[in-house]
């Protein structure tokens, strides 16, 4: 019984590890979004850039996915977010940097059914080589990007501290600091763990 328990604790141990390490490379506060001038292919079929989508006040760069459990459980709340951070002026723009070979719920068609069906009134683009989110130090899906108004990474991170229980919520990581790049404020949390599901990054075995 001792042993089957010290196999369970190292299991959970292992599993968290996975889940809430930290990346060996991240973009650091302060600095533009990687990449910004590869085209990459949204869910209309047009090729779009970083560039592209930056508004007035800033950028949201979303890594996402179709796939994952933890996408799901957020899903709702990143389009409302996004919703929010377009009307202010912030540029949205989410990227599905998996391996589809592996992961056939994250192909181009899968993704162009999700965001008709979710309702995505912002991006939803293919990182065709998963460079885009190597660039950018990503691990997870979701994982947020917020840049300001002058191209400055400003929150990195969360959705918020509750995936599973929505009406649990109490730290609104993303909104919060959506709100305060909309009204040219300092974000008071800019970094927290990302949580989510390991990027399948295409040309990894």
């Amino acid at each position: 019984m001792k042993i089957a328990f010290r196999a369970l604790s190292i299991a959970v141990l292992v599993l968290g590890a996975a889940v809430f390490a930290r990346p060996a490379f991240a973009l650091a506060l302060g600095e533009a979004p990687p990449k910004s001038d590869v085209g990459m292919k949204n869910v209309d079929g047009k090729d779009l850039t970083i560039a592209d989508v930056k508004g007035s006040q800033g950028t949201l760069v979303l890594f996402t996915c179709n796939h994952c459990p933890w996408v799901k459980a957020w899903e709702d709340r990143m389009v409302k977010i996004a919703a929010d951070a377009k009307k202010r002026g912030i540029g949205v723009i989410a990227i599905n940097p998996n391996d589809p070979q592996g992961y056939p719920e994250d192909s181009y068609d899968n993704m162009q059914k999700r965001a008709k069906d979710k309702h995505y009134g912002f991006p939803y683009v293919v990182d065709a080589t998963s460079d885009v989110a190597r660039a950018f130090g990503a691990t997870h899906t979701p994982e947020a990007f917020l840049f300001d108004a002058e191209g400055k990474l400003v929150y990195h991170g969360a959705i918020d501290d509750n995936a599973r229980q929505p009406k649990q919520v109490k730290s609104r990581f993303l909104a919060d600091a959506v709100g305060a790049v909309a009204a040219g404020k300092p974000v008071a949390l800019s970094e927290t763990k990302s949580l989510g599901c390991s990027i399948k990054f295409r040309g990894e075995k």
